[in-house]
């Protein structure tokens, strides 16, 4: 047996939890020791009864390996566990960090370059428009966006991120066979095939329910070196995870919302207890850099558009934006490259035109002006 497959059992054994493996490791000394200790051996760790230690003894008949195993493969992921050199070194500093990632994608040593973005699921205009801007901006300056693949906020942050061409990680509260919203698994696919990945700690097949979501949530907390809320109500799950994240020692960011909506009374109450107000993307970008000068030295490498992409634009216009250069581009190129209706990119451009940041030439061509 593997180390990697040892892990894989004990995360798939009910009641037993990372908190409680962590301690068995600390008297076995590995995964493999603990399956094969007696519940005698079991028994004399602190906290560990006479149902925990059966439950553990016995795991050949409860749990399935091989068709795990098979699972893994058929939803095109691998495992990374605590032991991998490749488990992210911020969740190795939270509490009862997860035992075993199931990674549909990639991971990547920058990802500690990471900022998470949360938010209602019923977002207004205001909160989406603000999520694609901040998600555009942060991953077009080289640092990760995190979210949960939820609907409204999380949604608009992956695919903000996705638009400026950066990494994104999606941290969901079910299995990668359950994925939850469902109509999120075209999203979750290109994530996964843009270099960036879909993350959980739940069996390929676990369905979401009511305690996986806050348990993902902790995962969205710890992992990078912030949590920005957009949008949320006084009652919200985000609110929570900003909890988790100043408890972990993360910065804690929010943008201000209208005072006579209850979606931004969340936000706002982040803001009068302490949160840091963002406006733009600057706000957030600073923090990183004090903590990492190299994301500095990244984006003075890219030129002057790396650093400040214009303000209020939309996501469509921050794409096609970022594409152009100051030589001429062909409008067949531009649909081709952005990904996006032929009709969309050229109202976009139509917009880019108005705003005096782009000019049309003839035999449709395009350039950027500033």
């Amino acid at each position: 047996m593997t180390t990697d497959e040892a892990y894989i059992i004990l995360n798939l054994l009910p009641q037993v939890g990372a908190a409680r493996v962590r301690k068995l490791l600390e008297a076995f000394g590995s995964p493999q020791a603990i399956l094969s200790a007696s519940a005698d051996r079991i028994r004399s760790v602190s906290g560990f009864g006479t149902e925990l230690a059966r439950t553990i003894c016995s795991w050949e008949e409860t749990i399935d390996l091989g068709r795990e195993l098979g699972r893994i493969q058929d939803v095109g992921a691998h495992i990374v566990t605590w032991d991998s050199p490749d488990y992210p070194e911020m969740l190795r500093e939270i509490p009862s960090p997860p035992l075993v990632l199931y990674v549909r994608g990639t991971l990547e040593r920058r990802d500690r370059h990471a900022v998470a973005i949360v938010g209602s699921r019923r977002a207004t205009s205001y909160g989406l428009t603000c999520a694609k801007k901040l998600g555009f901006q942060l991953a077009h300056a080289n640092v990760t966006v995190i979210s949960g693949l939820a609907r409204g906020i999380d949604t608009a942050a992956h695919e903000a991120a996705l638009a400026a061409k950066g990494r994104t990680l999606a941290v969901i509260g079910s299995g990668l066979g359950k994925l939850y919203p469902p109509e999120n698994q075209a999203l979750a696919d290109r994530i996964a095939h843009c270099g960036g990945a879909v993350v959980t700690e739940f069996p390929v097949d676990y369905p979401p329910d009511k305690q996986s979501f806050p348990l993902r949530n902790r995962i969205v907390a710890g992992w990078g070196q912030g949590v920005l809320v957009v949008e949320a109500p006084r009652r919200s799950g985000s609110l929570i995870t900003a909890g988790q994240a100043l408890d972990y020692g993360r910065n804690v960011y929010a943008i201000p919302g209208p005072i006579d909506r209850p979606t931004s009374q969340g936000t706002n109450a982040l803001i009068q207890n302490g949160a840091k107000l963002v406006t733009d993307v600057g706000d957030v970008l600073n923090d990183m850099e004090m903590l990492f000068p190299e994301i500095r030295e990244e984006r003075n490498s890219s030129g002057p558009t790396k650093l400040a992409p214009p303000a209020n634009l939309t996501v469509e216009e921050l794409a096609i934006y970022d594409f152009l250069e100051a030589s001429e581009t062909q409008l067949d190129d531009i649909i081709a490259a952005i990904g996006l209706a032929p009709a969309v990119v050229s109202s976009t451009l139509l917009r880019l035109e108005m705003k005096r940041l782009v000019k049309q030439l003839p035999g449709s061509h395009f350039v950027k002006l500033v």
